[in-house]
């Protein structure tokens, strides 16, 4: 697919990993609407920096743990563009939940963002796509899917849905519509993150270090532009993470 002029919903989009994710589009000649919940201000600068560049980006505004937010976010950006190229699930939370301390509320809070969003706005979009016959869904999961952290539970058992969810969705989608997953190592830590947890983050790779940012844009980028013959599949961009 090329990306020129393709219509592209980035959720989660206008900071960190998101956000390389928005530049790296919209700067590659996509049309990029994304999608921000808390981040207005560094939606606005975004926007402002993509367009000084040449780029094409529009912001909305959008609460996706609730449904009726995602669908009504679908709907305006379809009757403004006629149609979505791609979708890149991205938007998520990330915070520390010991177990044995795990509340019901804090499992809610993850679940409902992170697998639950990204199971409707696929359904809505892709029930677009396939009409079209034509379109592509990228999800962003984690390392923790497939090894998952022990202090990170809920978190790492949220991604782990989301693998599932792209293997499931590439069959319901088929032929026309692929759907793949990236799962990244330690790429950005949180601001918060104790030294101590990075180090054993990065030890814990092959390469014996940190991913940017730019390493997930760059192979969204790759599944969108470079083939359209991957789908179901789960690309780990970890720095060898997942084999040791």
């Amino acid at each position: 697919m090329n990306l020129t002029q393709k219509i592209v919903l980035i959720t989660g989009g206008a900071v960190r990993v998101g956000r390389a994710i928005s530049k790296e589009l919209a700067l590659g000649g996509a049309v990029v609407c994304c999608q921000y919940f808390n981040s207005a201000s560094e939606a606005r600068q975004l926007k402002e920096e993509v367009q000084k560049n040449g780029g094409k980006l529009e912001v909305y505004p959008a609460d996706l743990s609730k449904i009726s937010s995602g669908k009504n976010l679908v709907e305006k950006i379809h009757r403004e563009y006629g149609r979505i190229d791609v979708l890149v699930n991205n938007a998520a939370l990330f915070f520390k939940t010991p177990f044995g301390t795990v509340s019901e509320e804090q499992w809610d809070t993850l679940l409902n963002l992170n697998l639950k969003a990204v199971f409707f706005l696929s359904q809505e979009v892709g029930r677009l796509m396939r009409n079209r016959k034509s379109g592509k869904i990228i999800n962003i999961a984690d390392s923790g899917a497939l090894s998952p952290f022990p202090s990170y539970l809920p978190y790492s058992i949220s991604k782990a849905g989301v693998v599932a969810l792209t293997k499931g969705l590439a069959k319901a989608l088929a032929p026309h519509v692929q759907v793949n997953c990236i799962n990244p190592g330690p790429v950005l830590f949180p601001d918060e993150f104790p030294d101590n947890e990075k180090d054993f983050a990065i030890k814990q790779t092959l390469l014996n270090r940190a991913g940017t940012p730019d390493d997930i844009a760059r192979t969204v980028r790759f599944l969108i532009e470079g083939t359209d013959y991957i789908t179901g599949t789960c690309v780990a961009v970890d720095g060898g993470r997942h084999i040791r």
